[in-house]
């Protein structure tokens, strides 16, 4: 075999390995499998044995998973109980995020653009990684998942605008007029789309569901690649057409039959985190430059210091959302959750990386410190929370109300 069909068939073993490995710890550590996934990478990459080879292909693959990531982010989001109170005060507190970022950045890091792409990098927060587990908790609709939902969905809508102002190529003039054109276009395919019922399309949803026609995947995989390309075409960063894409597909879906919206979710998921996302955080862990990071003691000595930055600057604004008469445990794991932060890290430090605006070694003790994130702070958000039953017919936790 050549090494491309090497490096599938290994990623794909690593694929079914992770979640195996994650359900086995399960009982005395709960881990994300995505945790096991960029290691798994990192162990078989070039920075270790070596057996997987990063290509073209695996690297497009690994895009789409980016990108589906961010679909499922913007499709899971219940903009009606997050508007108001929780909206406002999660971006009040990643305003203030993105100043205390920068801020780090500059004292971090010499020029203003370096210092704007640690301070968007530190004001991110992973709503993709973090719905998954606040739904396998059982945490996705009480007040704290409510509080968390909406701080994921500024601390990733907001640093996409933000990277896309800023890294577009053009001045800042011209690229938030483009900005707000996007804006513009998928508000108004939003729009039009809450106003419609969409009887002929949920009639073809629904008699193509059980079928070889997989009449939803397939608009579903044509709405994302659309306004992914529109983002492409105009200088933003795709991953911004891809949260949009989201939201436009659960507006779409909103009047389709309950029973079908709830198969048309499975099946987002097996594509979603069945394929795509594993491949991207696999090969997360395969472009790691491990080497770079430990090739220096003080660049070693920065992974604990982003983890550092992320609860400061990104976890303690956050609190701000907080629910109401929140507990002490319910505000840390409310910071904690805020500060988890890894796709959008990946997504900002590798253009930092190649526009050689911040160093290899910058770049990958910022990942490092994320994927740290991700590993550490779900764990101690949720140590002392008892999992909430879930409802398997309605998918809703039975969650009883805060103190």
């Amino acid at each position: 075999m050549n090494d491309l069909s090497t490096s599938l068939l290994l990623i794909a073993a690593l694929a079914i390995a992770a979640p195996l490995a994650a359900r086995s710890l399960d009982r005395w550590l709960r881990i994300p499998i995505i945790v096991f996934e960029i290691l798994m990478g990192m162990l078989l990459g070039p920075s270790l044995l070596g057996w997987i080879q990063s290509s073209s292909f695996t690297d497009t693959l690994a895009d789409f998973g980016l990108a589906m990531l961010f679909f499922v982010a913007g499709n899971e989001i219940d903009f009606a109980a997050i508007r108001g109170r929780p909206a406002y005060r999660a971006t009040a507190g990643w305003l203030i995020s993105l100043a205390l970022g920068v801020g780090a950045g500059f004292l971090l890091a010499p020029g203003f653009e370096a210092a704007v792409i640690i301070g968007v990098a530190l004001s991110s927060t992973a709503l993709g990684t973090l719905m998954p587990i606040l739904r396998d908790a059982g945490e996705a609709r009480t007040p704290l998942g409510t509080a968390v939902t909406a701080l994921g969905a500024v601390g990733e809508f907001g640093p996409l605008i933000a990277v896309s102002l800023f890294f577009s190529g053009r001045e800042v003039g011209p690229a938030t007029l483009v900005l707000l054109g996007f804006v513009l276009l998928t508000g108004l395919a939003i729009f039009l789309a809450s106003r419609s019922q969409h009887t002929f399309l949920h009639f073809q949803v629904t008699s193509t569901l059980h079928t070889s026609g997989q009449f939803a995947v397939r608009s579903i995989m044509f709405i994302l690649t659309a306004l992914v390309v529109l983002s492409m075409v105009l200088g933003l960063d795709m991953l911004l057409g891809a949260f949009a894409a989201g939201v436009l597909w659960q507006v779409v879906m909103a009047r389709a039959p309950e029973a079908d919206r709830q198969v048309i979710e499975t099946k987002i998921d097996a594509v979603a985190f069945g394929f795509l996302v594993p491949v991207f955080f696999i090969d997360t862990g395969i472009d790691f430059d491990l080497k770079a990071l430990v090739a220096s003691p003080l660049t070693l000595a920065t992974v604990p210091l982003f983890l550092l930055l992320l609860l400061l600057a990104r976890g303690v604004p956050s609190l701000l959302a907080a629910p109401r008469r929140s507990s002490f445990a319910d505000k840390r794991a409310v910071a904690l959750f805020a500060a988890t932060g890894l796709p959008i890290i990946v997504a900002v430090t590798g253009i930092g990386k190649d526009e050689g605006l911040i160093s290899s070694g910058t770049a990958a003790a910022m990942i490092g410190a994320g994927m740290l994130s991700v590993l550490l702070f779900p764990l101690l958000a949720l140590h002392g929370r008892k999992a909430t039953p879930v409802d398997p017919a309605a998918g809703l936790a039975t969650h009883p109300p805060h103190a």
